[in-house]
């Protein structure tokens, strides 16, 4: 007869009030504007109630698999479960992990799910998360799958736009530099799209142009609107946001065009002149040398407070997704009732 494992004072978990609850989460398509919202309603009462939420998923751990390197969005993750009180495994590089063996997605997958509540995905092949979330037995959230998806880093950049002006509506959204490969970028687009009312300013080298199907999302929304252009100072001034990217060289095969497009868009305290005053920079980070280092000091610099919400937006989606509460919080809205992954 085997000797029965000694179990842990059991686990009282109060009825979750997240339509999100055991749901893998590998675009933001995947929820609704309201569960959206409520994501960032909670990423503001977490950051207004620190202490309370500090025991949010004592007991839960967050596996952290990233198969490409990553500075942000991983300790960004891994930070979010210990803030709530929860532990973290995983690797940060495919050379760390049994893919070198030759396992695939899936068999890591049904391996890791076994051991983590909820698992945060970082992949450089578009569809991975997706290929991740249908092998897990715990919720997935994609932390970037190629050129394709970020969630996570939307729902930063929407908090910002909130916090900055109170809405994530009625505004003229600039995005520059590379916009073709530029999985962020895609994202925020669609995700805008969504809630409507948005003109974007597409602002590109030739070789760089925002994909077809991206700009069909925003015809398809009658209330968007974009215009391309390729000169950033003649459309600065229009702005209310400027949404910065750099040109990523592990997307280029040839490293010529790389280093050709690379210094195309600098913004500068010069450009920055010509903005209006409340105008907002984002950039997802990491920046090469498209944004001087200069502009930092000036109050329109949003980037390092993306990084924060991103850490916030990050706690609120992993307690949602492994139903735990937080103290305290009611929802501003009804649940959406949603289905998903």
């Amino acid at each position: 007869m085997s000797a029965e494992i000694p179990s842990e004072s059991p686990r009282v978990t109060p009825r979750s009030t997240s339509s999100l609850e055991g749901h893998s989460i590998v675009t933001l398509d995947d929820m609704s504007t309201t569960d959206i919202q409520d994501i960032l309603d909670r990423a503001g009462y977490i950051d207004a109630h620190r202490a309370e939420v500090s025991h949010t998923c004592d007991g839960r751990v967050l596996a952290t698999l990233f198969y490409e390197p990553s500075t942000r969005t991983r300790l960004s993750f891994e930070t979010a479960m210990l803030r709530l009180g929860g532990k973290v495994i995983g690797f940060a590089g495919a050379q760390l992990a049994s893919v070198t063996k030759g396992e695939s997605i899936s068999d890591t997958l049904k391996t890791v799910s076994n051991y983590a509540d909820v698992v945060a995905i970082r992949h450089p092949k578009e569809g991975a998360a997706l290929v991740a979330a249908e092998a897990s037995r715990v919720p997935v959230i994609n932390a970037g799958d190629g050129g394709h998806m970020h969630p996570t880093q939307t729902l930063a950049d929407l908090a910002t736009l909130r916090s900055r002006f109170g809405r994530i509506t009625d505004l003229t959204v600039g995005l520059c530099g590379d916009l073709t490969f530029g999985r962020t970028v895609h994202s925020l687009i669609e995700t805008l799209c969504r809630f409507g009312d948005v003109h974007f300013v597409l602002i590109s080298p030739e070789e760089l142009t925002t994909p077809q199907y991206v700009l069909d999302r925003i015809d398809a929304t009658p209330s968007c609107s974009y215009t391309e252009v390729r000169d950033l100072t003649a459309v600065i001034g229009d702005l209310d946001v400027l949404y910065m990217t750099r040109v990523q060289k592990e997307r280029f095969f040839n490293e010529d065009d790389y280093l050709r497009l690379r210094d195309t868009y600098i913004l500068d305290e010069a450009k920055l002149a010509m903005s209006k005053p409340d105008m907002a920079v984002l950039h997802p980070l990491p920046r090469v040398n498209e944004i001087a280092v200069e502009v930092d000091s000036d109050p329109r610099a949003a980037y390092f407070d993306q990084v924060r919400n991103g850490m916030l937006v990050r706690m609120a989606l992993e307690s949602m997704v492994v139903g735990d509460d937080l103290a305290g919080y009611e929802p501003a809205r009804p649940l959406s009732g949603k289905v998903g992954i």
